[in-house]
This record gives structure tokens, sequence and C-alpha cells, in this order.
């Protein structure tokens, strides 16, 4: 009870910090102050998800409301840097309010304090498999929102090049940590089950999802291509995604996977 109150005031103060950090972005014109409220956020999640850690004796990612907790972190953090560089006002505000969702989903659903780990998870690759599939996450959800404002931006006449110039760099950068994901996934493989690869249905949405984005990085190799069909392979793109992280859950398949814990 004592974890759950802590998480409490912890999330509720986050929350609270973003609202105000965004709606200091869209009143002051300088930058510092919302930036200032931001790095508050970001050291004050960072510094709960390290005490976390430490209490539980293993990181905090074997359920869904853990991973929850390090996707807001990235999310925020992402959305900052985003800020930071370009002034963009919503890819902040979506950030702050994607995080706030996971924190309050969180309160709502707490899964996050349970200190079992079974003997799978007790691997080194465990840490590094997870962190750098949900920065990776992190990374393309905001290239789809990207997407979404394109794809509106020529509906009403007024796309510009440079949002896909930084769609292909959030792309880039997302894309180079899905594939560190399976790498390290398949090392976890193989010394916690003994084989690299076993086309589970988790493993084999994440190959799906691989490809898909795969598949965007060389249709944007195209002299002529249709901006509009790079724009929907994204979002095709990330709606696979979803379904790797928490969708397979939910399939008929999942009942044998070595993926649900």
């Amino acid at each position: 009870m004592d974890n759950l109150i802590t998480y409490y005031i912890v999330a509720g103060s986050i929350v609270l910090i973003g609202l105000i950090a965004t709606l200091l972005a869209f009143i002051e014109k300088e930058k510092k102050l919302p930036l200032i409220f931001l790095t508050i956020g970001i050291l004050w999640l960072g510094f709960y998800i390290a005490v976390l850690w430490y209490k539980m004796g293993h990181a905090p990612m074997k359920s869904l409301g853990e991973t929850r907790l390090w996707y807001a972190f990235f999310l925020l953090f992402i959305g900052s840097i985003l800020y930071l560089r370009w002034e963009y006002k919503w890819i902040l505000l979506f950030s702050v309010l994607m995080t706030d969702l996971f924190l309050i989903f969180n309160i709502i659903y707490p899964e996050n304090f349970d200190t079992s780990l079974m003997p799978a998870l007790q691997s080194y690759w465990f840490v590094p498999h997870v962190i750098v599939y949900i920065f990776a996450y992190s990374m393309m959800s905001i290239a789809t929102l990207f997407s979404f404002k394109g794809l509106y931006q020529m509906r009403k006449k007024r796309w510009n090049t440079q949002s896909l110039n930084i769609i292909d760099n959030l792309v880039y950068i997302g894309f180079a940590f899905l594939t560190f994901g399976i790498i390290f996934g398949a090392m976890w493989a193989k010394e916690a089950w003994g084989h690299y690869w076993s086309f589970d249905p988790k493993e084999t949405w994440a190959l799906i999802t691989w490809l898909m984005y795969l598949l965007y990085l060389h249709y944007r190799k195209f002299k002529n291509q249709n901006v509009r069909i790079t724009l929907i392979i994204l979002i095709i793109a990330f709606l696979m995604l979803l379904t790797c992280w928490f969708g397979v859950n939910y399939l008929p398949a999942a009942a044998k996977s070595i993926h649900v814990y």
C-alpha cells in the first residue's frame, strides 16, 4: 500500500508539472521556463524509476504497467528534445498528454509493484532488450503523429518537406533500436530457452513490425514515391507495433506464448 501511495504522489506531481510546462510553452515567448519544468518532470520520473528498481531488486520491466512507466519517461524526454530543437508545441502537448495518460492508467491499474521474477527473466539481456524496444516505440509513436499531421496538411494543401525529413530521422533512430531489440531478444532467448528464434507469436509480430519499417525505409528511396503512401505505410507499421507490444496478449495463440508472464 505504501508503494501505491508513493506512486500516486509521484504520478500526480509529474502530471501537474507536465501540464504547467505545456501551458507555459503556449503562453511564454521564451523556452527557458517550460524547459525547466520539463527537466524537473523528467528527472523526477527517472528518479522514481531508479528507486523502484532498487526496492524491487530488479528492473521494473516485467508487466505492462512497468513498461508504461518507461514509455512515459521516454515520451516526455523525446517531446522535450523536439520542443527544444524545433519549438514544436503540438509535439510537446502530445508527449505530455500521453505521459499523463500512461501514469494515470497505472493509477487505475497498478501493475508495477511485483517483486517476483521468473527464472527466464533473470538474465542480463532482459534490461537492454526491453529498454531499447520501449525507446524505439516512443520514437515511432512521435513519427506516426507527424504522419497524421502530414496527411492533414496534404489535405489542406499545406504540406512541406521538412516534416518528412523529421519523420525520416525519427524512424532511422527508432529502426536502429528495433533492430537491437530483436538481436538482444534473440540472445536472451538462447540463454533462457536454448534457441535464438522459435516463431513465438511475440517474435513473429516483432519481425512483422521490423519488416514494415524496413519497407518504409526502402520506399523512401524511390525517386517517384507517393508521399501519401509513404505516410500510410508508417501508420500501418505503427499499428503492427501496437499489436506486437500488447495486442498479441489477446490473441488465441498467446496462450502458449513464452512471452506471456
